[in-house]
């Protein structure tokens, strides 16, 4: 028994490390088949013992909430599904009743309310019981009703998704491999839980609807079916389904596996609930599943190879990727012959070596995988040099997860993500340099350092000989290094990629060092540490790039190129909300949106947060005589609620 317990407590750490990883980190620590095959154990092992610990994965829903968005608790919790991988299985559950067969896509599920025809709020599912209010970036997805014919108040859930066609136009703009998405989930995941919807919106995020949670004075005739059907009458695109019973289901089954392939939404299996509404309701439900509905998984189709080489793909961060090259095989109707090994840790574990003999599948139907490893020669021999650059290699263990590094500072792949960097829009802002070009220029001899971007005029007849370069596109190109040749201090700080220093640090950094390049470069780790929001690894990453002897050389040579702005006087005299907290809640008119009001804000040396308490100083909200739990906290801890225009007016913000 007490062998059983601690293999238990063990499955439950492998696979909550794993969920963190794929949901909360975009890294993959194990395949999808490996997942199920060890939670099924666990499952059984429960059943067995009888005992499930609060932290199992059988009992826990949805990702921990991590991010700052509104947080709301749904009215009824979200819960998971039982799964199956068994048609016969599908058969008994569904016994003489008639049901819904639909896709499971495998995307974000949110919560819509609708008021009077107008989209009122959208919330994710979360972590089943708390979700995040996502209502402006809702707004932006492609297919979205915001205004329907129904007048009554409407709740209903469907899935965010993005296609499979535009997360590989997207990831093809990447070229740094370490930088692409890792599949269309994570990519919509990041996408819908933006704090910027101008971002959701470039993604062309979906919405299928597929549950009707109430819709006041309707008769759907005790039908889930004629839910469906009012959905799509409202304008709404619903996931596709079919009607079955026990005697069509087999063949309904089939009929979705053999479309898998040409669906362009990412799914992992088939949902399929009772369509009696009363019926399903009567089942009642678990701890963590309803017991009126059932998800399919695919029985992965795997298929035996040869293990021929492992490529070593190095990315412009030197990171080196490896991928698995094998003999060709047949799966899901396609010839597949390489797949991604993510990092070192998942090529130990499974013990390869050229020759061996291994099992391959695809994910979800799509994603190549490798499966397992039958011969576990374990004879791989991780490269000591870079395939990019001949540079060194180190493994490095970040979060229990063995990677591969090229150590060479001037890697020709880390020097193409260093250049791109210092010309994109939130630094430098130079255009007409894509990683293509770059890397053509860096192959010339044209760049070797960033400071040679402000001389590439030395090269004009060589660049007009170039493909793809002509006359009108060189000069736009010299016309936009001479624009960048002024900018301001942030955007400069930004510009050199120190590790961990992203705009807003750059920003802060500048602020505290009163627009000071000199004070700032001899900052001591002790001083970094005191300012808010600076800890120990940042200060640290700063400290060690102002003291490399190679970086002095750059920025000396780059401030012979360039001038650094004034700050405004808002920036250097007015810190006007310095040692001020602020909430904002609720909609806002004069601004774009609230993320545009903690600008402000943040530019002004003030702070935002997201809830009331009593280091707060002020509660901006447009309806300061609602009842809202933020009024009331606000009220009764004596905390101005202030409007937006008062806001603007008492602080003489200028818009």
């Amino acid at each position: 028994m007490e062998q059983k317990l601690a293999r238990i407590k063990e499955l439950i750490k492998i696979l909550n490390d794993a969920s963190k990883a794929y949901y909360q980190e975009d890294r993959e620590i194990m395949s999808n088949l490996e997942y199920d095959a060890l939670y099924d154990e666990l499952v059984a092992l429960e059943k067995e013992t009888g005992t499930v610990y609060a932290n199992s994965p059988t009992v826990q829903v949805g990702y921990e909430l991590l991010s700052e968005l509104v947080k709301e608790r749904h009215s009824s919790p979200m819960l998971s599904l039982d799964k199956t991988k068994d048609v016969g299985n599908l058969k008994d559950w569904l016994g003489d009743q008639e049901g819904i067969l639909s896709w499971k896509l495998d995307g974000l599920t949110i919560v819509l309310t609708y008021e009077n025809g107008v989209l009122q709020k959208a919330v994710t599912r979360g972590n089943g019981e708390i979700g995040e209010v996502i209502t402006n970036n809702a707004k932006t997805f492609v297919n979205l009703p915001k205004q329907i014919s129904y007048t009554g108040k409407m709740v209903l859930r469907g899935e965010a998704v993005i296609k499979y066609s535009d997360f590989e136009k997207i990831n093809a703009e990447i070229e740094d491999v370490e930088s692409k998405y890792k599949n269309p989930r994570n990519l919509c995941s990041g996408s819908v839980r933006q704090l910027n919807n101008e971002i959701t919106a470039k993604r062309n995020v979906h919405f299928f609807a597929f549950s009707l949670v109430e819709a006041e004075g309707i008769d759907f005739k005790n039908s889930i079916e004629q839910q469906l059907l009012f959905l799509k009458q409202q304008g709404f695109e619903v996931v596709e389904y079919q009607r079955v019973t026990k005697d069509t289901i087999e063949e309904v089954v089939q009929w979705f596996s053999e479309h898998i392939a040409q669906n362009d939404f990412p799914s992992d299996g088939l949902v399929l609930i009772y369509d009696d509404i009363s019926y399903g309701k009567s089942l009642g439900r678990t701890a963590k599943f309803p017991r009126d509905s059932i998800a399919f998984k695919w029985a992965d189709e795997l298929a035996k190879t040869t293990l021929t080489e492992i490529e070593w793909s190095p990315s412009r961060t030197g990171l080196i990727n490896p991928v698995a090259i094998f003999e060709p095989v047949e799966l899901e109707g396609t010839t597949v012959s390489r797949a991604s090994l993510h990092n070192i840790s998942i090529v130990e574990n499974l013990k390869l070596g050229i020759g061996d003999c291994i099992t391959v599948y695809k994910a979800n139907m799509i994603i190549p995988q490798v499966a397992e490893n039958l011969t576990k020669s374990g004879k791989i021999k991780i490269p000591e040099h870079c395939p990019a650059c001949g540079g060194k290699t180190k493994i490095q263990d970040v979060n229990g997860v063995r990677s591969l590094y090229c150590t060479n500072e001037f890697c020709s792949a880390k020097k193409i993500k260093l250049f791109s960097h210092f010309v994109s829009r939130d630094a430098m802002n130079i255009d007409g340099l894509s990683e293509m070009t770059l890397n053509k220029f860096i192959e010339q001899g044209f760049l070797k350092e960033l400071y040679d971007l402000f001389s590439l005029e030395q090269y004009k007849e060589q660049i007009l000989e170039l493909e793809g370069f002509g006359q009108r596109s060189y000069d736009k190109l010299i016309e936009s290094i001479q624009k960048a040749r002024m900018t301001t201090l942030p955007r400069f700080i930004y510009s050199l990629g120190i590790p961990n220093i992203g705009l807003s640090n750059a920003k802060m950094l500048c602020k505290q060092y009163q627009y000071q390049l000199e004070p700032l470069k001899k900052a001591t780790v002790e001083e970094l540490v005191c300012i808010d929001g600076i800890g120990e690894v940042i200060a640290k990453s700063i400290c060690d790039y102002f003291e490399n002897e190679h970086n002095e050389k750059v920025i000396t040579a780059l401030l012979k190129e360039i001038t650094i702005e004034e700050p405004t006087k808002e920036q250097n005299l007015e810190l006007k909300m310095e040692g001020l907290t602020f909430v904002i809640t609720g909609s806002v008119e004069r601004f774009k949106n609230r993320n545009e009001v903690k600008a402000v804000i943040e530019e002004l040396g003030g702070k935002v947060t997201g809830s009331v308490t009593s280091k707060t100083n002020y509660l901006i909200n447009n309806d300061n005589t609602s009842s809202s739990s933020k009024n009331k906290k606000a009220k009764e801890l004596g905390i101005p609620i202030i409007t937006e225009e008062e806001f603007i007016n008492q602080f003489e913000i200028t818009i």
